[in-house]
Parts: structure tokens; C-alpha cells; sequence
């Protein structure tokens, strides 16, 4: 094995027959050196990121065939959306601004709400620098009032498609009513703790609202200037948005007081928000107690795919099934064959509602510890019919009893707790509007998101969507 010795003599062979460089040239090179080091720094072409650049590119060329903007425009392209386009004030030659098509607004959210984007700000921010929201725009300016007032303005309108959407892919074929899961979820609400009050404070509040009100009423009628009036209309609309939601607040009292008495037993004073009326204090998922509502999903087991939604502000959801099961049923014309619940949905009377339309999995509640004559636990069986039970309630206590029932309801965490898991994912954490019905329109968009994308594998060509592997990528995407 040679050494490092023999192969710096070997090295040292290899240019034995070159001349060895003068003493004038090694002189030479040494000037140039120094005079190379002399010249100053090396002059480079460094980048600068905050020059102006004009490009001369159309929209189409941003975007590839597969983006998923091409997908959810596909979509709003086919939707029957004549409400949006029947209110539209701007018509013929009549006087007036062109009014802004709602298929760009309707495909901005949607967008918005596929790369969990929730800001109306940020998205009318996106829509004059990100090549995706550019190219839905196609060149039409977008302010977030448009924006914030689609999203929470279109309840009907997104119960509407639902019902289009999921009453199309059961004609297709690609959903069947075998199974369907329900699951609730709360929702931090857009009202803070502090504005929950009784009623002597609610009254208080609620007087002085109203004097601020006829204040303004008078400073505006006094006042001729055409700036101010402009400021003082716009606190008047404040303060007497401010008043209607007191009075609101007020009205809603007696129910929750009655949801108190019959959740504790007890009287208890009842509170309601003076910032967001429907808004109630509800166990949230990390222990504590904040504003929320309740969202409720109801989603088939086998394609995924949302075919019922509420929100409600109950914090139980012990009476969420039956009406979920009849929504269901009116959305499709029939109602599942398996409904799939956890521990919080089974009351005996939602049961019994229940029977004649689909069989019902739940998990049966552990029964209340009993002892007998000498202090001992009592061992008790839960799947045991007990007296004053009904038939469909035994029924269920016996189904649950078996094997094949415990895989079957091991498929609603498999779905229920996904989907929610992808609201929650895409932003559906904090309401950003008040009002159970603006609150619904913004829930159904997180829906129709949600279907579109299941849609899209599951019926392309409801939506025109191709199903070369390009586009099978942008699905999954």
C-alpha cells in the first residue's frame, strides 16, 4: 500500500518536465496581484427585490390547468345563484355604478375558506397581490364592506346549496344514506365575557342607549354641515345598532332563565350579551367557559360528505338529533338507514322520535351506582331494559349490547371528529360575525368548501373538473 510520502514524489514526477518560472516572471505575476487588488471590489449584478418590475402577462398564464382557483370557479360557474343576480340594483342604462358579479365574491370566499383565510381585509389585500385571488377577480376591484357583507348576508342562500349539492351527488350515485354520523362542536363566539349582564344592568344599559340615540337625533337636526352630518349619522347608526341589541339581549332573558332552572334545578339570574344577543357561556373543549354556539355536523360515514348543518345556542346537544334527522330527511327526500351519535345526543325522547325513521348508535350511559342492604355496590348491566323504558329505548339498549353495533359506531370518530377537525383547520375556530343568522352563513360556506372538495373526487363532472392525474393531484392537494 503506498505511503503519503511515495505519493508526493509521484506528484512531484508528474511535472518533472516543465521549466521551472524565472525570477522576472514570478516578479510579474506577484505586480499583477497587486494591482488586481488595487482596482477595488469585485463589481457584481446583485439582486434588488424592491424594484418596480411591469410584466405584460395575461391572468389565464398565471395559473395551471389543475389550480385549485380553476376548481372552486368551476363550481360557482355552475350554481344557481339568480337570488344574488335578481338583487342587483344596477340594470340597462339606468343610472348607477355597475354593481360587482357575486360569482367573484361567492369564489373569493371560497377560496379564501379552502387556504383558511377569514378576513375580509386580507382577502380584498390578496385580490391585488396573490395570483390566485387576481386571476377569480379578472380584473374587478374588490373593497372588504363587498366582501364582509356577502359572507354574513347569504344564509338562505347557502342552505339553498346544500341542498342542490347533496340532492345532485345522491342522483349521481356518489353518496349513498347508509350511514350518517352527527357531531357537535362549539365555536368561540364574537362577544367577550364581560358583556354578559342581568337584567337591572341590561335596563341601565338599555336607557342609556336610548339617550344617546336622541341626542345625536337632535345634534344632527342642528347642525347644517354636511361633514358632520356624515359623522353623526354614522354614530347614529352605531348607537342605535347598539340599543336593538340591548333590547335583544333583554328579550332573550326569560329563556335563558328557563335553560338554567331546567339544566341546574335551581333559580338562577340569568345574563345575556349586550355585544352579541344569541351568544351563550358553553363548556368549551379545554375545560373553560367562554361565548360560543354550537355548531352541528351531520356527514356521511363512507364518501364524507356534509348532508346537514345547524347552529344552534344550546351547550347540550342532548336535543340536536331529531331535528338534525329532519333536516337530513327534507334536504334528500329519506332518511339514513344508521344514525351514529356520541353520549351527548341519546335522550330517551329523541330516541323514541327517532325510531320510525332510522336505528340509532349511541353508546349507553353508565347507570348511577346503587348499594344494597349492607352498603355493597350493586353490580348493574346498562344494556338491561329498566322500568319505564320504552320499546325503541330497549331496543337500543340491546343493540348496543353486541359486537357488530360497537364496529359499527366506531366509524363516527372515523368522520364526525375528521370533518370537524377540517373546519377547525381552515379557520373555523372564532365566529367572525354575531347573529345565529349570519352565523349560519358563514358556517355554510365552510360546508360548501368542505363538499366541494369531496365533489371533486367523488363526482368531478358535476363541476367540470377533469380527471386527468394532473388534476387528480390538485384534488387531493
Amino acid at each position: 500500500m503506498p505511503t503519503e510520502r511515495d505519493t508526493e514524489a509521484a506528484e512531484a514526477r508528474l511535472f518533472d518536465d516543465l521549466p521551472a518560472p524565472s525570477a522576472e516572471q514570478v516578479q510579474q505575476a506577484h505586480a499583477k496581484a497587486v494591482a488586481k487588488r488595487g482596482h477595488g471590489a469585485p463589481r457584481l449584478l446583485e439582486p434588488n427585490r424592491r424594484q418596480i418590475q411591469l410584466r405584460a402577462s395575461d391572468l389565464e398564464s398565471l395559473l395551471a390547468a389543475d389550480h385549485r382557483a380553476r376548481l372552486v370557479w368551476g363550481y360557482v360557474e355552475r350554481q344557481d345563484l339568480s337570488p344574488l343576480f335578481d338583487a342587483v340594483k344596477a340594470r340597462g342604462s339606468n343610472a348607477g355604478r355597475a354593481a360587482i358579479d357575486p360569482r367573484i365574491l361567492f369564489a373569493l370566499w371560497l377560496y379564501a375558506t379552502l387556504e383558511g383565510v377569514g378576513s375580509g381585509r386580507e382577502v380584498a389585500r390578496l385580490s391585488q397581490e396573490h395570483d390566485a385571488y387576481r386571476w377569480i377577480c379578472g380584473g374587478v376591484s374588490v373593497n372588504y364592506h363587498a366582501l364582509n357583507d356577502f359572507r354574513s348576508a347569504n344564509e338562505a342562500l347557502m342552505d339553498d346549496l346544500l341542498t342542490d349539492n347533496v340532492a345532485a351527488l345522491a342522483a349521481a350515485g356518489a353518496i349513498r344514506l347508509e350511514r350518517v354520523a352527527q357531531d357537535g362542536m362549539r365555536v368561540r363566539a364574537d362577544a367577550g365575557a364581560a358583556s354578559f349582564r342581568r337584567q337591572a344592568s341590561l335596563q341601565e344599559h338599555l336607557n342609556a342607549a336610548g339617550e344617546l340615540v336622541r341626542s345625536l337625533k337632535a345634534r344632527a337636526e342642528s347642525d347644517p354641515g354636511q361633514a358632520k352630518r356624515r359623522e353623526q349619522a354614522a354614530q347614529r347608526r352605531a348607537a342605535e345598532e347598539r340599543e336593538e341589541r340591548i333590547r335583544r339581549a333583554l328579550e332573550q332573558l326569560p329563556e335563558v332563565a328557563a335553560t338554567k332552572k331546567r339544566n341546574s334545578g335551581k333559580e338562577e339570574d340569568a345574563r345575556a350579551s349586550t355585544t352579541d344577543p344569541d351568544a351563550r357561556v358553553m363548556k368549551m373543549g379545554d375545560g373553560g367557559f367562554r361565548p360560543a354556539v354550537n355548531v352541528q355536523f351531520a356527514t356521511t360515514c363512507n364518501e364524507q360528505v356534509i348532508v346537514g348543518m345547524a347552529v344552534v345556542n344550546a351547550g347540550s346537544d342532548m336535543a340536536q338529533l331529531v331535528p338534525m334527522l329532519e333536516q337530513v330527511e327534507q334536504r334528500l327526500g329519506q332518511a339514513p338507514a344508521q344514525w351514529l351519535v356520541d353520549g351527548g345526543f341519546p335522550a330517551h325522547e329523541q330516541i323514541d322520535a327517532a325510531a320510525s325513521k332510522t336505528t340509532v348508535y349511541a353508546p349507553v350511559p353508565e347507570p348511577r351506582e346503587t348499594k344494597d342492604e349492607h352498603g355493597q355496590p350493586v353490580q348493574q348491566d346498562k344494556h338491561a331494559p329498566k322500568p319505564g323504558d320504552s320499546p325503541a329505548v330497549i331496543a337500543w339498549r340491546r343493540r348496543m349490547a353486541s359486537q357488530e353495533a360497537a364496529g359499527i359506531y366506531r366509524q363516527r370518530a372515523a368522520t364526525a371528529e375528521c370533518v370537524n377537525a377540517q373546519a377547525r383547520n381552515r379557520g373555523l375556530l372564532r365566529m367572525p360575525v354575531r347573529g345565529l343568522a349570519k352565523i349560519r352563513s358563514v358556517v355554510g360556506l365552510f360546508v360548501l368548501a368542505h363538499n366541494l372538495l369531496r365533489m371533486a373526487v367523488l363526482a368531478p363532472q358535476l363541476i367540470g373538473w377533469g380527471t386527468s392525474p394532473s388534476a387528480a393531484g390538485a384534488r387531493a392537494a
